[in-house]
């Protein structure tokens, strides 16, 4: 099967949409699925969108196979251009675990690099981003506000695209700029 990664075009803003909110569907429920919708929508529409990270790869007929977004976050009112949130990111549910997220999260990390962004947040299951380079944020100074609710600290995570970047970037996650995490 042949792969294309490129940014999400006018022609597929919908269907990457519903592309997301069918996978979170699945794999959780639909609640789950409207939800990432919503934040999805939500992101597209405010300063921090990056469309050029908007990232969906298709296979050799057009058809999403792998969704991933990264937008621009601040920490405590900075930052923003240092920093990038990870989220979403989905697979086609029959296609998972054959690296399709893999390939777009470090396609992501190229083109946020090239960009200047220094460091990408992340909330997930460690399991599936440990293996990217992503390390507990806590242990870098980038710790949740107590209105995010994670199940464990280490599921805040984070990544270095330049070495020592960390070193400068620091503060408290809080997610009030979107309505949809709230």
């Amino acid at each position: 099967m042949n792969r294309i990664i490129k940014p999400v075009s006018e022609e597929y803003r919908k269907v990457s949409l519903d592309f997301t909110e069918k996978v979170f569907a699945e794999f959780w429920d639909e609640k789950e699925g409207s939800e990432v919708r919503a934040l999805v929508e939500e992101i597209r529409s405010k300063k921090y969108y990056l469309p050029e990270l908007d990232l969906m790869m298709t296979d050799e007929n057009g058809e999403i196979i792998g969704y991933v977004m990264f937008s621009r976050f601040p920490l405590e009112g900075k930052h923003e251009d240092e920093l990038l949130l990870l989220s979403p990111a989905a697979v086609k549910t029959e296609l998972q675990r054959r690296h399709i997220s893999k390939e777009l999260i470090e396609y992501g990390f190229c083109l946020a690099k090239k960009m200047g962004f220094k460091a990408v947040l992340v909330e997930g299951n460690p399991m599936n981003y440990r293996s990217r380079g992503f390390r507990t944020s806590a242990d870098f100074g980038i710790i949740a506000d107590e209105s995010v609710k994670l199940p464990d600290v280490s599921c805040l995570m984070v990544k270095e695209l330049e070495k020592g970047a960390l070193e400068s970037i620091k503060g408290v996650v809080r997610y009030d700029m979107y309505d949809s995490l709230t």
